[in-house]
């Protein structure tokens, strides 16, 4: 009776799940598609391969690429500094890498806005520089790399605190360098989790809205990312080509989720995630 009770519970939360992501995930990707070739191959085309299209493919490519570099060697650097060493404000520091993942990300455009921006007192320091960072792409990338930077440490230091330092340990006292014992000891242990953290912060990096919003100054061709791009032309009322180019993303995203599939099937029958 037991058994019977457990199989339609097991049936009823599987069936519950499939629903909810078929409703709220998968139902709105697929219209997305549809209506992004509702009028043809050809305005398809038109849309997806216009010059402020491709521009703001570009800019977002560059955006994501310059985050999740910056960030990757970030997150090697502060996970291998929190898990190895014992330091005052270690924890501090510890909970600071979590801060973007509570701060909502136009607070973080407003905050870099404030602090670059004209009324800011450095402002006539990088206006001197011929720096600027208001309303360009060196914002649009600070503002990404903020709001992406607590992904890849935070895949990686819960496998390396799990490791612990013995290996380690037993290599320095053979001998062993710094650079060699991390390429032949610590990092075939956390290479699923740092993929796997590299794979997240370009799939947030895509998506990146809210704080790019506020620093971009939405200038066409010039500092428009894709998603911003998208809801410049839904404001036009040109429902087709923002569908179209929304495609892009959708695409994108597939992959991304593809790759984290991929890598997280590797980690775990290796046991490193």
């Amino acid at each position: 009776m037991i058994e019977q009770k457990n199989k339609w519970v097991r049936r009823l939360l599987i069936g519950l799940t499939v629903a909810f992501l078929g409703l709220f995930l998968v139902v709105p990707l697929v219209f997305v598609l549809v209506q992004a070739f509702s009028r043809g191959l050809g305005v398809y085309w038109e849309a997806v391969s216009d010059t402020f299209a491709v521009q703001a493919l570009v800019l977002t490519l560059v955006t994501v690429f310059t985050a999740v570099a910056v960030n990757t060697i970030f997150g090697l650097f502060a996970a291998w500094s929190l898990t190895r060493y014992r330091f005052f404000g270690r924890k501090i520091l510890n909970t600071f890498i979590d801060l973007p993942l509570s701060v909502s990300p136009v607070i973080a455009g407003l905050i870099f806005l404030l602090t670059f921006g004209r009324f800011s007192p450095i402002y006539p320091l990088l206006t001197a520089a011929g720096i600027r960072v208001v309303y360009a792409i060196p914002g649009i990338i600070l503002a990404t790399i903020f709001v992406t930077f607590p992904y890849v440490s935070r895949e990686i230091i819960p496998v390396l605190e799990a490791r612990g330092t013995e290996e380690e340990e037993a290599a320095a006292l053979m001998g062993a360098g710094g650079f060699t014992i991390f390429r032949r000891v610590t990092f075939p242990h956390i290479k699923w989790a740092f993929l796997y953290g590299i794979v997240l912060c370009a799939a947030r990096a895509l998506g990146e809205f809210g704080a790019v919003s506020v620093l971009s100054g939405r200038l066409r061709g010039r500092t428009l990312t894709l998603p911003l791009y998208i809801e410049s032309l839904y404001q036009e009322y040109s429902y087709a080509p923002a569908f179209a180019v929304s495609s892009i993303l959708v695409v994108l995203a597939i992959l991304v989720l593809i790759i984290k599939t991929v890598l997280e099937y590797k980690g775990n029958k290796r046991g490193d995630l």
